[in-house]
């Protein structure tokens, strides 16, 4: 690849916009790459940020500890740069974990200061990766509040495939992922118990079959519809896509 670290960063967003000079820039920013496996944390909460990671493979969680629960937050696919924030914030008030075996990207708030000033171009493309964060929190609580569980569960992982389908990796009949039957429950704030009927609903619907994490469907359409899933908060195309001359 031209870009092995950095190559779907954007994509299928504000990539085509930027320039072959800002997308070398943007690689430069990636200064190691490292590996992790499943359960690594990345970064703990209130640890002192001084770098900022891109997934370049695999999948991340972010997650809340409140007693003995946890909670996960937000799932990042490749491309992402999953703690942009802690630039600004230098400590996250959650935890970086590696959701499976993940490659990724670390790119040092040294470089990342040096966009900021030098590069606009730049600069807006990692603001507009902020607040695309920040859309999918948001539909996330509002998923929470409106959906039971099996519709949860359904969108999580239509949110998921329309992702890959942006940075070019999606499949048309399954989604692989290496989630738990304890991680969609602690995506959804349900029991894992729970979260099992709501996979088996899921089942007796026709709509799709979940074996260990990978997701089985025959209609991502109906499955969509079921989930009452629209992917205008991804900023792809669509009513609420960005603005062509933004940068």
């Amino acid at each position: 690849m031209e870009f092995p670290n950095t190559g779907d960063f954007l994509a299928g967003r504000l990539r085509d916009k930027l320039d072959q000079d800002d997308l070398e820039y943007i690689e430069s920013l990636v200064t190691e790459r490292r590996e992790a496996e499943t359960g690594d944390v990345l970064l703990s909460r209130g640890a002192i940020a001084d770098a900022s990671t891109i997934l370049i493979s695999g999948y991340i969680f972010r997650t809340i500890q409140s007693g003995d629960r946890r909670f996960i937050v937000g799932v990042h696919v490749p491309g992402d740069f999953v703690d942009l924030h802690g630039f600004a914030l230098k400590r996250l008030d959650h935890d970086v974990v590696a959701a499976g075996p993940v490659t990724y990207g670390v790119a040092p708030h040294a470089r990342l200061r040096e966009a900021l000033e030098e590069r606009p171009r730049v600069a807006r493309a990692l603001w507009f990766a902020t607040l695309l964060d920040a859309a999918i929190h948001r539909k996330w609580i509002q998923m929470l509040e409106q959906l039971d569980a099996p519709r949860r569960i359904a969108h999580i992982y239509c949110e998921l495939q329309s992702r890959f389908e942006q940075i070019g990796q999606a499949n048309a009949r399954s989604l692989r992922t290496p989630f738990t039957q304890l991680d969609l429950a602690d995506m959804c704030g349900v029991s894992a118990i729970h979260a099992n009927r709501a996979v088996g609903k899921l089942r007796e619907l026709g709509l799709a079959e979940i074996r260990r994490g990978d997701l089985y469907t025959s209609d991502w359409n109906a499955l969509r519809h079921y989930a009452q899933f629209e992917p205008d908060y991804l900023y792809g195309d669509g009513p609420l896509r960005f603005d062509q001359n933004w940068l």
